[in-house]
């Protein structure tokens, strides 16, 4: 089991980004998706793209058709891809309003789960949204509109 906390990215104007992150780790999920891919020069224009995304998502609201669906029909796990690129990020959309960015990866399978890595970042997403909505009906945890306000770590 992993202590995982919930950390706030940037609150833009309809839309906010939090990332997790482990206890055992120094970065978010998020930036260390973006460290892996940063230095690689084949994909590393996908990965500005993929900012780019997340920059116009912060102002404009993650709108559903921006992600493709990944998870189960059960939870938000969604994947930012970029157009011909199989470099993928996956995500919570909890509503326009709330966006939590996990890790991702580059997939070379039909689906994530024939990849070991990504199906586990895929996993971890779905059993945190499971912990935040444990947390609202406890009322450790409040979601509104456009935040997430806890101050606890969660037991992934």
């Amino acid at each position: 089991m992993s202590e995982v906390e919930l950390i706030l990215l940037n609150e833009g104007s309809k839309c906010t980004l939090y990332s997790i992150q482990f206890a055992s780790e120094d970065l978010t999920e998020y930036e260390r998706f973006y460290a892996k891919f940063i230095e690689d020069a084949k994909l590393n224009c996908d990965l500005l793209r993929i900012v780019q995304v997340l920059d116009k998502i912060s102002e404009e609201g993650a709108l559903e058709r921006l992600f493709r669906p990944e998870g189960k029909m059960k939870d938000s796990v969604m994947a930012l891809p970029v157009l011909s690129s199989k470099l993928r990020l996956y995500c919570l959309r909890l509503s326009k309003g709330i966006l939590i960015l996990g890790n991702g990866g580059i997939k070379n399978s039909r689906t994530y789960n024939e990849d070991d890595s990504l199906r586990g970042y895929v996993l971890d997403l779905q059993k945190f949204e499971e912990l935040l909505k444990e947390g609202e009906r406890n009322a450790s945890v409040i979601i509104t509109e456009r935040t997430i306000d806890t101050d606890r770590r969660f037991d992934l």
